[in-house]
């Protein structure tokens, strides 16, 4: 038997496996059990409801997708009075991931949303920051800081702001979050990116510029994640190109406690059942009874010494 939990701070997951916001919906409990995935991350909302940006919304390319969907959001009401009611009925642990346009939003929107149901909140720090002429909180290490800090006195839930690669040093935005109290980190959120449509001349997204996803972006995703974990003390949860359970236990080697997938999903709607299923069936094969034991076990090369070098 393979024990795959894994434990995020206070929480324990049956297993190392959840999606990525805005990436699953109500929708997908008719497909398969939700109760096989070791959390539930629900889209990310705001306080107000929002339409999110025009269409096109989405660019697709071999390896990878470019999404620019703006946050469309139903509102913290709905949240708490329809969607967590919802997730009640299942046993995963439930993430709530939001997104604020002001530190003081954050924090507000924190306390409305800790709720019974509601087990921790994944805080979307990629928004922009009105206050900072629309600089995403995640590229600043003091703007980071300052939500997490917001978020830990309006909340006893736990707290996990999500990264962005845009960042110019996220090791060093990784610090600060840490510093604030932050209980884990979700490394990381898409990379921005832009595409032209040679024959209209047009970008192929309304908003000009979107997050790139997908398996082309995983070295990048992997690099930071373990840059991140080599640095902090607290739990990485990894994200970024996770379709296959090679995929994840690449992350979990490199360190990450956890694993989030997300374009994955629209490819294939059962990719995180199956990625569990394989991951099982990959540590029966090697003979793995803790998944746990995986965790940052991964192996660096021997150094080569000079004779060997001049030798090459």
């Amino acid at each position: 038997m393979v024990d795959l939990s894994v434990n995020i701070g206070s929480l324990k997951l049956a297993n190392p496996v959840m999606p990525a916001s805005g990436t699953f919906a109500e929708g997908t409990s008719q497909i398969f059990d939700l109760n096989c995935l070791g959390a539930i991350v629900t889209k990310t909302i705001t306080h107000d409801v929002r339409e999110g940006v025009p269409p096109p919304r989405v660019a697709e390319f071999r390896d990878a997708t470019l999404f620019s969907i703006g946050i469309p959001s139903k509102g913290s009401d709905y949240y708490v009075e329809q969607t967590v009611p919802y997730y009640r009925r299942y046993s995963p642990p439930l993430v709530a991931s939001i997104s604020a346009n002001t530190i003081e939003e954050f924090g507000r929107l924190a306390e409305k949303i800790s709720v019974p149901g509601v087990a921790a909140i994944e805080a979307n720090v990629s928004c922009p920051n009105l206050k900072k002429n629309g600089q995403a909180f995640g590229m600043d290490p003091e703007a980071t800081w300052q939500v997490v800090k917001a978020m830990k006195s309006a909340t006893s839930l736990p707290v996990w702001p999500k990264m962005t690669p845009n960042a110019g040093n996220v090791v060093e935005v990784a610090l600060a979050a840490e510093d604030a109290g932050a209980d884990a980190l979700v490394v990381s959120n898409a990379i921005l990116a832009m595409a032209i449509d040679v024959e209209t001349f047009r970008p192929r997204v309304a908003n000009v510029m979107g997050g790139l996803t997908g398996a082309a972006t995983k070295p990048i995703m992997l690099r930071i994640a373990y840059q991140c974990v080599q640095a902090v003390k607290i739990p990485v949860i990894g994200c970024g190109g996770i379709a296959t359970a090679a995929d994840a236990l690449e992350f979990l080697l490199a360190g990450c406690s956890a694993v989030q997938v997300g374009t994955a999903n629209f490819v294939s709607p059962t990719a995180m059942p199956r990625l569990i299923d394989d991951l099982t069936e990959w540590c029966k094969r090697h003979g793995v009874a803790k998944l746990t034991d995986l965790i940052g076990a991964v192996k660096m090369h021997e150094p080569v010494s000079l004779q060997q070098r001049v030798a090459l």
